[in-house]
């Protein structure tokens, strides 16, 4: 991949940029404070003397004051805004650093999202601490995470995997532009409860201020209110005929208003959230993409020519006008004369009308966002992993360099594995601790990667498109009153009913049978390799017993023994860690008795 060698050397550019900055912000919020001190003395001092000189002159100084005051507020807003953005950035740039140095356990790690019940998710460590979920997720809205996760237990069609492989090799060298976006994303996350209320009430059936005699009522109704505020200023119409009015415009402007407390409620707790989602597709809109991908998602969410931003920010400002009525005094006044609450929710009707059909697609396109920033960050941070390629012919796994994603670069070790066609069990041997079970999530995780358009842990990999099935970590389960054997069965049994539906899978068993004696395992094991062969599957075997690879003359052309193996040096053993061709002929577990204090004769 055409990227920098180091992301580390970048990422601490980027923190060392930000913290510069943020000391100079730091410097102009303090100057702006002093500033607006200087100013109210200024103002105070100078109409002090004017006003004892000219009353226009004091009054001209008062005004002037005020207006610098505000001028100098609202640009302090905006350095404050600057440094709480900057702050957040060079946090983001250090957490980086720390995940590129293996430190990432303390990060949201999906465990909620591990189904009871998966082909792979319980022996992959897909969830959970130390988990690839752990790892790669920089999401932070509840729809962002939860399509993640769902492309991890899951994947994606191959030609969607293709395309996700562009936009993300477009977004991978765009840090500055992606850390903003997870920024903008983590600073109100949005949720999944506040997507369920606003289509709810995009769904409800509008039938308040829908007439079109509305539109003529209130602009009447105001004019003939105000009128006779005019008239009673001017002492036209007595005081206590305007009081009466006014009562009367109360109670029918109040008597309105009730009708449109429930979208008022069920909108008023979702601002915070609909300012993060503004924010993060205009950040989006305002990018110029290549990847037809990206481009897509851009164009989806425009409505009518229009930017979706201006639609989700003409949504702000009628809830903002809403919120008025939290100042009892203006509301009063408002509602009673010019309908106020009437007024926005007809406001807030034309607004459903014309974006119901794309609140959802906003939603999308922020999870679809985030997952692709996730899988930019992963490219952008290993270099030196690769992009799979895909097979139309079933069955082709082609890798060189496998590797585990979660061992970091100094500790990995690397094998290849090639399997063609099917009818195919690679049947792997070895030592205890030797690299099986290690090896065999290595194989699955990076098929996981390519079926939802990352870069892989390999120097070079082609897959086809196929259902992943493994049975490694089996567990009982007391609440069910299941024995590990059992729970083993019935993994088993699923694998066995997907293979003689001879649907295209890829088995990945580690250790089967361990539940019970070792001449029913030996005699399941057989069996249940003769199965996958006789129904044209294909798998990957891990096991300690070394006598099924006699399987391999039996089953001529159909088994590939390979092991891992352990170098005895007196009383300390050595692992390479290397899959190597035919069946292990060196054991351990002697020497690993031995050192625990267990004496064999």
């Amino acid at each position: 991949m055409n990227l920098p060698q180091d992301p580390s050397s970048i990422y601490q550019a980027e923190r060392d940029k930000h913290s510069e900055r943020l000391e100079e912000l730091k410097k102009r919020h303090n100057l702006y404070g002093w500033l607006r001190l200087g100013t109210i003395l200024l103002t105070g001092v100078l109409a002090f003397y004017l006003f004892t000189f000219t009353l226009v002159g004091g009054w001209v100084a008062v005004l002037a004051g005020i207006a610098l005051f505000l001028w100098l507020v609202s640009h302090d807003t905006d350095v404050s805004k600057d440094i709480h953005a900057t702050k957040n950035l060079l946090a983001l740039n250090e957490e980086e650093i720390r995940i590129l140095k293996g430190d990432y356990l303390h990060r949201f790690d999906g465990q909620g999202y591990t189904p009871n019940e998966h082909d792979y998710a319980g022996d992959l460590d897909i969830f959970g601490r130390a988990s690839l979920y752990q790892y790669i997720n920089r999401c932070y809205s509840e729809q962002g995470r939860e399509r993640l996760a769902h492309n991890f237990l899951y994947g994606i069609p191959v030609e969607e995997a293709l395309e996700r492989q562009t936009a993300i090799q477009e977004l991978a060298p765009q840090t500055q532009w992606r850390q903003m976006l997870e920024v903008m994303a983590k600073e109100t996350p949005v949720t999944l409860r506040t997507q369920r209320e606003t289509e709810a009430w995009l769904k409800q059936e509008t039938t308040h201020f829908t007439a079109k005699a509305w539109k003529y009522v209130v602009p009447i109704y105001s004019l003939f209110t105000i009128a006779t505020a005019v008239l009673a200023i001017t002492g036209i119409i007595p005081s206590a005929i305007f009081g009466g009015l006014f009562l009367l415009y109360f109670i029918y402007s109040s008597s309105l208003s009730k009708r449109a407390m429930q979208s008022y409620v069920q909108l008023n707790g979702i601002v915070k959230e609909v300012e993060t989602i503004q924010d993060l597709i205009q950040w989006i809109e305002k990018q110029a993409f290549k990847a037809p991908l990206l481009n897509r998602l851009q164009q989806s969410v425009s409505v009518d020519g229009s930017k979706a931003h201006v639609q989700i920010n003409a949504l702000l400002e009628i809830l903002n006008r809403f919120d008025l009525r939290l100042n009892a005094l203006v509301f009063l006044i408002l509602n009673s004369f010019v309908l106020w609450d009437v007024r926005q929710m007809m406001a807030l009707n034309e607004w459903r009308r014309k974006n119901k059909a794309q609140v959802s697609i906003w939603f999308h396109l922020i999870g679809e966002a985030e997952v692709l920033n996730s899988l930019a960050t992963l490219c952008f941070n290993q270099p030196r992993w690769n992009w799979p390629s895909f097979s139309e012919q079933h069955f082709t796994f082609e890798g060189t360099g496998i590797g585990h994603p979660l061992i970091t670069e100094e500790r990995r070790v690397v094998n290849d594995l090639e399997v063609h066609g099917t009818a195919k069990v690679a049947l792997i041997t070895g030592s205890n601790m030797a690299g099986k079970s290690t090896f065999l999530r290595s194989l699955g995780v990076n098929l996981l990667l390519a079926q939802m358009g990352a870069p892989v842990c390999a120097q070079r990999l082609v897959v086809s498109p196929v259902r992943l099935m493994t049975s490694m970590r089996i567990a009982d389960n007391l609440a069910e009153n299941t024995s590990t054997f059992y729970a083993e069965l019935k993994k088993l049994k699923t694998i066995i009913e997907a293979i003689r539906r001879k649907e295209k899978v890829w088995v990945l068993l580690d250790e089967v049978l361990r539940g019970t004696n070792s001449m029913d395992r030996h005699i399941g094991l057989k069996a249940l390799i003769r199965q996958i062969v006789n129904y044209h599957s294909v798998a990957v075997i891990a096991t300690h017993d070394v006598e099924v690879a006699a399987l391999a003359d039996e089953l001529s052309g159909t088994i590939e023994n390979y092991h891992f193996d352990v170098q005895v040096e007196g009383e300390e053993l050595y692992f390479d860690y290397k899959l190597k061709e035919g069946v292990c002929t060196s054991l351990n577990a002697s020497i690993l008795m031995k050192k625990i204090g267990i004496e064999l004769d």
